[in-house]
């Protein structure tokens, strides 16, 4: 009898046993596939009237919020274009750099346009549609101690940088000596600068000949830093659906000069006509 017992209790715990791991692969088989159906297809997205598309609100001229509360700037003026042609409402999204990936990742976004650089390790966890835009690194400093070269460093001194730039892998393989103070955006960032704390900050060169400009105080005093790399719209990976058509519209958007008129509605007044042919690119196609 007891013999029976000891084997009735060794099958009720091989079945229980079995029951968990059936339970916790099933789980982990159901998180699997969620992640990755983060993302709408261009039907779904159609269908529901609304694209979400993640933007700055706080780098003007680029992508920001203005006195009345509305969102303006380069990348706002094609993200508009892009809801018109797709015949679907906009719905802005607020994003940080650090956020970019995560809120497509979550499926948050369907795409991102928010000054993203193309780089080879973001490739690996977004698809990044043909290329609007060009851009490489700048150094922007006090106009009465302008920064013009980052040799021979004072390691007393410190740069500021924007987690999730390019400018921070950039530094950190490159000048690994200078100290950083990391910021999560572009706000905390320029008043970081403002108020002292760092003697330059270290940026794509578009945002801070944009900031120099619009404050007199300051001079950038490296213009180009590190190689030329290129701005893109992103989509989730695997979003083949979105990315198509984004590609197929980039092309379209070349044969009437749309980016250049973009520039010359959001951007001119910032840069004058002397940076429109060195930073737009019509068509994604790079010279």
């Amino acid at each position: 009898m007891k013999t029976w017992k000891k084997l009735l209790s060794l099958v009720l715990v091989g079945a229980l046993a079995f029951s968990f791991t059936a339970c916790g692969n099933a789980k982990k088989s159901d998180s699997g596939s969620k992640g990755k159906e983060a993302f709408r297809t261009l039907d779904q997205i159609k269908k529901s009237g609304t694209i979400n598309i993640g933007v700055f609100s706080d780098k003007n001229p680029f992508g920001y919020v203005d006195e009345n509360g509305e969102y303006q700037g380069y990348d706002i003026y094609l993200a508009n274009r892009l809801g018109k042609d797709l015949g679907v409402k906009v719905n802005f999204v607020s994003t940080e750099a650090a956020n970019r990936i995560e809120y497509l990742q979550t499926g948050k976004v369907d795409v991102i346009l928010a000054n993203f650089t193309v780089t080879d390790e973001r490739k690996e966890e977004v698809d990044f549609a043909l290329p609007y835009m060009n851009v490489a690194l700048g150094v922007v400093s006090p106009s009465d101690k302008v920064v013009k070269s980052l040799d021979n460093w004072n390691a007393k001194d410190q740069l500021i940088v924007i987690s999730g730039t390019t400018a921070e892998p950039y530094l950190m393989e490159n000048y690994p000596d200078i100290p950083l103070q990391k910021y999560d955006s572009y706000a905390t960032a320029k008043n970081a600068l403002e108020n002292g704390n760092g003697v330059a900050w270290v940026n794509d060169n578009t945002e801070v000949i944009a900031f120099a400009k619009q404050n007199k105080d300051y001079t950038v005093g490296i213009s180009k830093l590190g190689d030329n790399d290129t701005i893109a719209p992103a989509v989730t990976k695997g979003n083949k659906t979105v990315l198509n058509w984004l590609n197929d519209e980039i092309k379209s958007l070349g044969n009437e000069k749309f980016f250049h008129k973009d520039y010359e509605e959001t951007l001119v007044d910032t840069y004058g006509t002397e940076y429109e042919e060195e930073l737009v690119i019509e068509g994604g196609q790079t010279k």
